[in-house]
């Protein structure tokens, strides 16, 4: 595995709820630069929740998120850009 510097996105330990379902339970999520990612599930499998949260849309209800191997809070769609 790649040291954590290495990676341009990573996202640990991502969680989260809406009334009735976990989306996302502990998941993990990583980019490295200079190769190509595909993010693929059975539909509910929590795709769209995971990206969203990234693009700040959503807020995880646990995780954290590092950009270039810095922590970042993305509260949202502007501060994620």
């Amino acid at each position: 595995m790649s040291s954590v510097g290495d990676y341009i996105v990573r996202m640990k330990d991502m969680t989260k709820s809406f009334p009735g379902v976990r989306a996302l339970k502990g998941v993990d999520f990583y980019c490295q630069r200079g190769h190509v990612h595909g993010l693929v599930g059975e539909n509910g499998a929590g795709k769209s929740t995971l990206v969203k949260i990234l693009a700040g849309a959503y807020q995880p209800d646990e995780g954290e998120i590092f950009m270039q191997g810095k922590k970042v809070i993305l509260p949202d769609p502007h501060t994620a850009n």
